[in-house]
Protein backbone atom coordinates (compact mmCIF):
# COMPACT_ATOMS: atom_id res chain seq x y z
CA UNK A 1 0.00 0.00 0.00
CA UNK A 2 2.52 2.41 0.69
CA UNK A 3 4.46 1.78 -2.65
CA UNK A 4 1.43 2.38 -4.31
CA UNK A 5 0.55 5.62 -2.16
CA UNK A 6 4.08 6.28 -3.14
CA UNK A 7 3.28 6.01 -6.75
CA UNK A 8 0.24 7.83 -6.64
CA UNK A 9 2.19 10.78 -5.02
CA UNK A 10 4.21 10.65 -7.63
CA UNK A 11 1.82 10.94 -10.42
CA UNK A 12 -0.39 13.66 -8.82
CA UNK A 13 2.35 15.94 -8.01
CA UNK A 14 2.60 19.75 -9.13
CA UNK A 15 3.02 20.30 -12.53
CA UNK A 16 6.53 20.76 -14.28
CA UNK A 17 7.38 19.05 -10.60
CA UNK A 18 10.45 16.49 -11.40
CA UNK A 19 10.64 13.25 -9.90
CA UNK A 20 14.18 12.82 -8.70
CA UNK A 21 17.72 14.22 -8.24
CA UNK A 22 18.84 13.39 -11.86
CA UNK A 23 15.96 14.44 -13.66
CA UNK A 24 16.40 18.19 -11.70
CA UNK A 25 19.58 18.29 -13.00
CA UNK A 26 18.75 17.70 -16.83
CA UNK A 27 15.42 19.78 -16.46
CA UNK A 28 16.91 22.88 -14.41
CA UNK A 29 19.24 24.29 -17.36
CA UNK A 30 16.65 24.18 -19.35
CA UNK A 31 14.15 25.67 -17.30
CA UNK A 32 15.60 28.32 -16.23
CA UNK A 33 18.00 29.15 -19.30
CA UNK A 34 14.71 29.54 -21.61
CA UNK A 35 13.73 33.56 -20.58
CA UNK A 36 17.73 34.23 -20.88
CA UNK A 37 17.61 32.92 -24.39
CA UNK A 38 14.61 34.65 -25.31
CA UNK A 39 15.91 37.71 -24.29
CA UNK A 40 19.30 37.26 -25.88
CA UNK A 41 17.58 36.18 -29.11
CA UNK A 42 15.84 39.37 -28.87
CA UNK A 43 19.17 41.48 -28.97
CA UNK A 44 20.62 39.50 -31.28
CA UNK A 45 18.39 40.74 -33.84
CA UNK A 46 17.81 44.21 -32.23
CA UNK A 47 21.89 44.69 -32.88
CA UNK A 48 21.63 43.19 -36.56
CA UNK A 49 19.22 45.82 -37.07
CA UNK A 50 21.85 48.38 -35.98
CA UNK A 51 24.61 47.23 -37.80
CA UNK A 52 22.24 47.51 -40.68
CA UNK A 53 22.16 51.15 -39.78
CA UNK A 54 25.30 51.87 -38.96
CA UNK A 55 26.54 50.20 -42.06
CA UNK A 56 24.15 53.18 -44.02
CA UNK A 57 26.94 55.89 -42.61
CA UNK A 58 29.41 55.01 -45.15
CA UNK A 59 32.01 58.13 -45.96
CA UNK A 60 34.08 57.04 -49.02
CA UNK A 61 37.67 58.00 -49.26
CA UNK A 62 39.46 59.26 -52.28
CA UNK A 63 42.17 56.79 -53.51
CA UNK A 64 40.57 53.53 -51.65
CA UNK A 65 37.51 51.26 -52.19
CA UNK A 66 36.63 50.89 -48.26
CA UNK A 67 34.47 53.57 -46.80
CA UNK A 68 34.28 54.81 -43.74
CA UNK A 69 31.02 53.21 -41.96
CA UNK A 70 29.93 52.67 -38.17
CA UNK A 71 28.68 49.29 -38.57
CA UNK A 72 32.01 47.97 -36.93
CA UNK A 73 31.14 49.79 -33.84
CA UNK A 74 27.84 47.82 -33.12
CA UNK A 75 29.16 44.64 -33.92
CA UNK A 76 32.19 45.17 -31.38
CA UNK A 77 29.54 45.65 -28.76
CA UNK A 78 27.15 43.44 -29.67
CA UNK A 79 29.72 40.60 -29.57
CA UNK A 80 30.98 42.18 -26.17
CA UNK A 81 27.28 42.47 -24.95
CA UNK A 82 26.03 39.10 -25.98
CA UNK A 83 29.31 36.85 -25.81
CA UNK A 84 30.77 35.12 -28.65
CA UNK A 85 27.63 32.95 -29.84
CA UNK A 86 24.47 35.62 -29.64
CA UNK A 87 27.30 37.93 -31.07
CA UNK A 88 27.97 35.56 -34.03
CA UNK A 89 23.87 35.22 -34.29
CA UNK A 90 23.57 38.54 -34.65
CA UNK A 91 26.55 39.67 -37.22
CA UNK A 92 25.37 36.22 -39.14
CA UNK A 93 21.88 37.63 -39.68
CA UNK A 94 23.73 41.17 -40.57
CA UNK A 95 26.14 39.38 -43.35
CA UNK A 96 22.93 36.56 -44.35
CA UNK A 97 20.72 39.48 -44.96
CA UNK A 98 23.27 41.73 -47.02
CA UNK A 99 24.12 38.34 -49.04
CA UNK A 100 20.78 37.60 -50.27
CA UNK A 101 20.51 41.43 -51.45
CA UNK A 102 19.11 43.44 -48.68
CA UNK A 103 20.19 47.37 -48.65
CA UNK A 104 21.92 46.51 -45.38
CA UNK A 105 25.93 46.62 -46.71
CA UNK A 106 27.91 49.58 -46.85
CA UNK A 107 26.30 52.82 -48.36
CA UNK A 108 22.65 50.87 -48.36
CA UNK A 109 24.01 48.06 -50.84
CA UNK A 110 23.65 44.25 -50.73
CA UNK A 111 24.46 41.22 -52.97
CA UNK A 112 26.84 38.24 -53.61
CA UNK A 113 29.07 40.93 -55.15
CA UNK A 114 29.96 42.64 -52.60
CA UNK A 115 31.72 39.49 -50.96
CA UNK A 116 33.29 38.78 -53.82
CA UNK A 117 34.19 42.73 -54.32
CA UNK A 118 37.52 44.05 -52.35
CA UNK A 119 35.91 44.88 -49.15
CA UNK A 120 34.77 41.20 -49.20
CA UNK A 121 37.50 40.12 -46.49
CA UNK A 122 36.52 42.92 -44.21
CA UNK A 123 32.90 41.87 -44.47
CA UNK A 124 33.81 37.70 -43.65
CA UNK A 125 36.46 39.04 -41.32
CA UNK A 126 32.98 39.92 -39.35
CA UNK A 127 32.73 36.24 -38.40
CA UNK A 128 35.74 34.83 -36.63
CA UNK A 129 36.46 38.62 -34.76
CA UNK A 130 32.53 38.37 -33.07
CA UNK A 131 34.09 34.89 -31.75
CA UNK A 132 36.85 36.13 -30.47
CA UNK A 133 35.64 39.73 -29.02
CA UNK A 134 32.88 37.67 -27.24
CA UNK A 135 35.52 34.92 -25.86
CA UNK A 136 37.98 37.80 -25.33
CA UNK A 137 35.34 40.29 -22.89
CA UNK A 138 33.92 37.29 -20.90
CA UNK A 139 37.03 35.72 -20.23
CA UNK A 140 38.17 38.94 -18.53
CA UNK A 141 34.89 39.57 -16.59
CA UNK A 142 33.46 42.37 -18.63
CA UNK A 143 35.51 45.00 -17.63
CA UNK A 144 37.08 48.03 -19.06
CA UNK A 145 40.38 46.99 -20.12
CA UNK A 146 39.22 43.54 -21.85
CA UNK A 147 37.02 45.12 -23.49
CA UNK A 148 39.21 47.55 -24.80
CA UNK A 149 41.56 43.85 -25.76
CA UNK A 150 38.18 42.40 -27.12
CA UNK A 151 38.15 45.26 -29.68
CA UNK A 152 41.65 45.30 -30.57
CA UNK A 153 41.93 42.16 -31.35
CA UNK A 154 38.25 41.73 -33.55
CA UNK A 155 39.73 44.45 -35.84
CA UNK A 156 42.88 43.18 -36.22
CA UNK A 157 41.09 39.72 -37.45
CA UNK A 158 38.91 42.05 -39.31
CA UNK A 159 42.26 44.24 -41.18
CA UNK A 160 44.11 40.96 -41.24
CA UNK A 161 41.40 39.51 -43.52
CA UNK A 162 40.35 42.37 -45.43
CA UNK A 163 43.95 43.48 -46.20
CA UNK A 164 44.72 39.99 -47.88
CA UNK A 165 41.74 40.17 -50.04
CA UNK A 166 42.05 43.75 -50.59
CA UNK A 167 45.73 43.03 -51.77
CA UNK A 168 45.15 39.71 -53.83
CA UNK A 169 41.83 41.18 -56.00
CA UNK A 170 43.50 44.54 -56.20
CA UNK A 171 47.18 43.09 -57.33
CA UNK A 172 48.47 45.91 -54.59
CA UNK A 173 52.01 45.50 -52.66
CA UNK A 174 51.53 45.97 -48.81
CA UNK A 175 52.76 49.31 -48.74
CA UNK A 176 49.81 50.20 -51.01
CA UNK A 177 47.38 47.64 -49.38
CA UNK A 178 48.58 49.30 -45.86
CA UNK A 179 47.77 52.97 -46.99
CA UNK A 180 44.58 52.32 -48.62
CA UNK A 181 42.88 49.63 -46.58
CA UNK A 182 44.12 50.19 -42.65
CA UNK A 183 45.76 53.70 -42.12
CA UNK A 184 42.67 55.95 -43.35
CA UNK A 185 40.35 54.28 -40.77
CA UNK A 186 42.66 53.70 -37.48
CA UNK A 187 41.92 56.54 -35.86
CA UNK A 188 38.22 56.10 -36.25
CA UNK A 189 38.07 52.81 -35.18
CA UNK A 190 40.50 53.15 -32.14
CA UNK A 191 37.65 55.78 -31.17
CA UNK A 192 34.61 52.79 -31.69
CA UNK A 193 36.40 50.65 -29.61
CA UNK A 194 37.04 52.88 -26.67
CA UNK A 195 33.27 53.85 -26.96
CA UNK A 196 32.12 50.27 -27.17
CA UNK A 197 34.44 49.53 -24.26
CA UNK A 198 33.08 52.06 -22.08
CA UNK A 199 29.46 51.50 -23.38
CA UNK A 200 29.40 47.56 -23.27
CA UNK A 201 29.90 47.09 -19.72
CA UNK A 202 27.10 49.33 -18.85
CA UNK A 203 24.74 47.53 -21.27
CA UNK A 204 25.30 44.30 -19.80
CA UNK A 205 24.48 45.27 -16.46
CA UNK A 206 21.06 47.20 -17.87
CA UNK A 207 20.35 44.07 -19.34
CA UNK A 208 21.14 41.85 -16.37
CA UNK A 209 19.00 43.86 -13.62
CA UNK A 210 16.04 43.33 -16.35
CA UNK A 211 16.11 39.72 -16.78
CA UNK A 212 16.76 39.44 -12.65
CA UNK A 213 13.86 41.29 -11.83
CA UNK A 214 10.53 40.11 -10.81
CA UNK A 215 7.16 39.98 -12.48
CA UNK A 216 6.16 41.84 -9.83
CA UNK A 217 8.70 44.68 -9.53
Amino acid sequence: PSTRRGKRQRRTGSPGSVDSPEEWVIASPIMESRPGDLTNAVLACLFAAFISLGAYIAIPLPGTPVPIVLQNFFIILASSTLGPWWGLLSVGIYLVFGFVGLPVLSGGTGGPSRFLGPTGGYLLGYIPAALAIGFISRRGKGGFLSQLLAGFAGMAIVYSLGMLRLKSLLQLDWNRTIATGFLPFLPGDLLKIVLAAWTGPRLRSGIASLETRSPDD
